[in-house]
C-alpha cells in the first residue's frame, strides 16, 4: 500500500475492522500491516512452539563421583563422558564430598584436573571446577 501516515493507515484498518499491526519497528520507516491482532498473535505463538520443538531438550549430562574413586572407576567414567562429549553434548563433572571430606577440597580439584587432562583432546572447558557448598563441579563442552 506504500507509505502512508499513521492516522490515515488507522482509518484505513477501522474501516476494514481489522488491526494496524507493527511489524518492524526499528525500519525506516517502520512496518505495519493491517491484520487481526488475535491472529497475528496466534501465528507468531505457534511459530515459537515450532521452534522449541526443534531445539534439543537434555544438552547437559551429568556424571557425580566421591573424591576417593578408584582408578578403574574413574576410567569407566572417562570414557562415559567421552560418550557424551561425541553426542555434542554438554557434561557438567560433580565430585560429591561427604563428612571430613569437605575439609579436603584440593582433593577434588586434582580429580577435576585429572579427568580435564585426559579429556583434553575431545572437549573444552566452559566452567572451571567451583565448589558449591558439599560439591564442586566442573563443565566440558565438545571441542569441535
Amino acid at each position: 500500500m506504500g507509505i502512508k501516515p499513521v492516522a490515515e493507515a488507522q482509518d484505513l484498518a477501522n474501516s476494514k475492522g481489522l488491526d494496524l499491526v507493527e511489524i518492524a519497528p526499528q525500519a525506516n520507516p517502520p512496518v505495519c500491516k493491517i491484520v487481526d491482532f488475535n491472529k497475528f498473535r496466534y501465528e507468531q505463538e505457534r511459530k515459537q512452539r515450532e521452534t522449541k520443538k526443534k531445539v534439543k531438550a537434555g544438552l547437559l549430562k551429568e556424571i557425580r563421583m566421591r573424591p576417593h574413586i578408584a582408578t578403574h572407576d574413574l576410567e569407566i567414567k572417562a570414557k562415559h563422558i567421552e560418550e557424551f562429549l561425541a553426542q555434542n553434548e554438554k557434561v557438567r563433572i560433580t565430585v560429591v564430598f561427604r563428612g571430613r571430606e569437605n575439609r579436603h577440597k584440593e582433593v577434588g580439584v586434582k580429580l577435576l584436573e585429572k579427568v580435564q587432562e585426559r579429556l583434553v583432546s575431545t572437549s573444552a572447558v566452559e566452567k572451571p571446577p567451583q565448589a558449591d557448598g558439599n560439591r564442586m563441579s566442573m563443565t566440558l563442552i565438545p571441542k569441535k
